[in-house]
């Protein structure tokens, strides 16, 4: 039985990895979960200086999922490269590291730095506010996602990742965008923007207004964008968005992604990745399908 897949000549050895802010960097989990058994982990985002992130409270929890409003905290990516990279490659995984930053020159300055990391594939996060157009996300803007994926793929040495946000009006426009500016894989969705307020307090519930909702409420409507961009381009999809099961994985594989992250189901299951894995074999066993291959955009209208 193959579980093997290919993301822009990476060889995973199955489809599942981690959603990037649900899993650290992977040791908080690797009592739990042996990484060796993931196709890949990828990392919290990594800024080119350490990011405070935003002030408290910055998690809620809402009906069918939870919002954060974290703010991309990290220790900058000199600490992540001297402590992280080495903890990962003590497993036989793929390392995907999720890149942040406030400005095109931002991004570059980290890719340009992992170029000679032993790292597998980076993924760009695009929706980060970008300062210098007055905060609206790279990832909002068309051009702008073509403009930031072409000044990445000048400094990148390993295959480019770019991870679309859901809050858009077409999800298709900016898949096109990024394929055009070179992408050779795409990664969606990310959270969708969200609130929650508490009536006894009569506040907001996260500092920081809105957070970014994810979990099995999204679910749904990640499975019809991952579908709807699988129509749309030629390059590799990595599905994620309220994936908790093997069958929610199976869901996104069909509708057309070559891979599956798994993220918020790591809070309160930090098995969920390995249990999606292992579940993903049992389909194929009682189903006998012999590589995964057959199941990749297999839904039938």
């Amino acid at each position: 039985m193959n579980t093997k897949v290919n993301l822009a000549g990476v060889e995973l050895k199955n489809p599942v990895m981690t959603a990037s802010g649900t899993f650290g960097s992977g040791e908080e989990y690797s009592e739990f979960v042996d990484l060796s058994r993931l196709g890949a982990v990828v990392t919290k985002g990594v800024a080119n200086v350490p990011w405070p992130g935003n002030p408290t409270p910055r998690i809620a929890e809402v009906h069918g999922g939870m919002l954060n409003a974290i703010g991309l905290q990290n220790p900058g990516m000199e600490v992540f490269c001297q402590r992280d990279i080495p903890f990962l490659k003590q497993y036989d995984t793929k390392i995907i590291v999720n890149v942040c930053g406030k400005t095109t020159e931002d991004y570059c300055e980290v890719v340009e730095r992992l170029a000679d990391e032993d790292v597998d594939m980076l993924e760009i996060n695009i929706s980060c506010p970008n300062v210098k157009e007055g905060g609206i996300a790279f990832g909002q803007d068309p051009k702008a996602v073509e403009a930031i994926t072409k000044e990445v793929k000048k400094y990148a040495k390993q295959p480019v990742i770019m991870k679309l946000s859901p809050n858009v009006t077409d999800i298709t426009v900016m898949a096109k965008a990024a394929e055009a500016g070179g992408a050779d894989v795409l990664s969606l969705i990310n959270t969708l923007t969200g609130m929650k307020i508490d009536i006894n307090r009569r506040t907001f519930a996260i500092a920081n207004k809105t957070g970014g909702m994810s979990g099995p409420a999204v679910k749904p409507v990640a499975l019809r964008m991952v579908y709807q961009v699988a129509q749309a381009v030629s390059v590799p999809i990595i599905g994620m968005g309220g994936i908790a099961t093997a069958e929610d994985a199976l869901e996104f594989i069909l509708a057309g992604a070559t891979a599956v992250s798994v993220g918020t189901a790591n809070f309160y299951n930090p098995y969920a990745t390995v249990e999606v894995a292992e579940g993903i074999e049992e389909y194929m066993r009682n189903n006998q399908i012999s590589d995964i291959q057959e199941l990749i955009g297999g839904v039938r209208d």
